[in-house]
């Protein structure tokens, strides 16, 4: 029998919460992204736990136990259980009885089955049992060792039910399928005929799905299927994945951590897409930082110092990419040159003052990036004073 063992199995914590349930008679299984994650050597970043008892009870038996229960989303069966500061979400076994495309209307149950009848895909309706005993209704294991991302049953009735799981889709094609297998056709098909309902879905929730496809190791794939389907276009209008592929193999070739930032911007940014995925006022400001810089086409340098040096290499990064190239040698020093530049003058070296100070400040800033910082505040109070008198 299939079994996974990882450190937080043996967390007394752990133990803990699973013998509150199975000590009152009922079952504890641990499920979705803990089990899956373990079954691929991955650290989990979050326990969930399925169980046939109900909320209440679930309550009560924490309660019981000392430890405490956090009624985080119990109209759908979840009660957090907090266990020496580390929280477990345990969720009642349950099935759908009435879903609008965003939210569903659930039945408590006290059948495996049912419940993993109810997930996404099939990597993720496996379940585990406190020994680390794999518990497997749906087949799903030889999905995830192909590394098959494959709806539960019928994708379109999975789809209909809530159609964030069309981004899903992509995101998990990007973080778990096998490149070259390509995506599952059936599930492809049912994303690009249900795509209009994507159109229903709030921004927060498009936004996250998005920006953690686009930051996982390779989303080109993904992507490339996205635009095909026309679904990329339909949540950002103009995109253009060509650049993204050249994009992730210069990040591995250069040691650049991946940002989902940087990537978006080289879908070929535009400002309406911060309203679509409803980006931080930070993000917006970023994004529009390296579109400054390759608009501009200012050197890395001048980048690092204007922006910063993140914009700047984000910048250096997408512009090699979109042309076929590789950025230069030199790019992290010049990078970091210009991110340590200080410009020699002050506001209080000039004897100007209101908006005559500001215009010779600005332009005094140029001509010292144009001349590589190497002018210094002698030449620049020089060139002031040959402004003046040409004045």
């Amino acid at each position: 029998m299939t079994r996974i063992d990882q450190p937080w199995l043996h967390d007394d914590r752990t133990t803990s919460v699973c013998e509150t349930l199975t000590g009152a008679g009922h079952r504890a299984l641990f499920v979705g992204g803990c089990v899956r994650d373990a079954l691929l050597g991955r650290t989990a970043a979050d326990i969930d736990i399925a169980t046939d008892a109900e909320p209440e009870i679930v309550v009560k038996l924490a309660e019981a136990a000392g430890l405490r229960a956090v009624p985080t989303g119990i109209e759908h069966g979840t009660v957090t259980l907090i266990a020496s500061g580390r929280p477990y979400e345990v969720t009642t076994f349950r099935r759908d009885i009435e879903t609008d495309g965003r939210r569903a209307v659930v039945a408590f149950s006290t059948d495996i089955a049912e419940d993993a009848r109810r997930r996404d895909f099939t990597m993720n309706a496996l379940y585990a049992r406190p020994d680390g005993a794999i518990e497997d209704p749906l087949d799903g294991l030889p999905d995830l060792r192909a590394r098959r991302v494959r709806f539960v049953g019928d994708p379109a009735e999975r789809i209909a039910e809530d159609h964030l799981r069309i981004l899903r889709f992509f995101r998990f094609h990007a973080w778990y399928g096998d490149p070259a297998g390509g995506l599952d056709a059936a599930g492809l098909a049912a994303c690009a005929a249900g795509q209009e309902g994507l159109d229903a879905l709030s921004r927060e929730r498009v936004g996250a799905e998005m920006t953690r496809l686009l930051v996982a190791p390779d989303p080109a794939p993904a992507l490339a299927a996205m635009a095909a389907s026309g679904i990329l276009t339909r949540i950002l209008p103009g995109a253009d994945v060509a650049p993204i592929g050249p994009l992730v193999h210069l990040e591995l070739a250069g040691g650049a951590t991946p940002r989902w930032q940087r990537r978006l911007a080289a879908l070929g940014w535009r400002e309406a897409w911060a309203d679509r995925l409803r980006l931080s006022k930070a993000d917006r400001q970023a994004m529009e930082s390296v579109a400054r810089a390759i608009e501009g086409a200012h050197p890395p340098a001048a980048t690092a110092f204007r922006e910063s040096a993140e914009t700047a290499r984000d910048a250096a990064l997408i512009v090699a990419a979109s042309i076929g190239a590789v950025p230069p040698a030199d790019l992290e020093s010049e990078i970091a040159r210009g991110a340590a530049a200080e410009f020699p003058i002050r506001a209080a070296d000039l004897d100007l003052s209101g908006e005559n100070l500001g215009r010779a400040l600005k332009a005094l800033k140029e001509a010292w990036i144009r001349s590589e910082f190497t002018l210094d505040a002698d030449d620049l109070r020089g060139l002031l004073e040959g402004r003046n008198e040409a004045g």
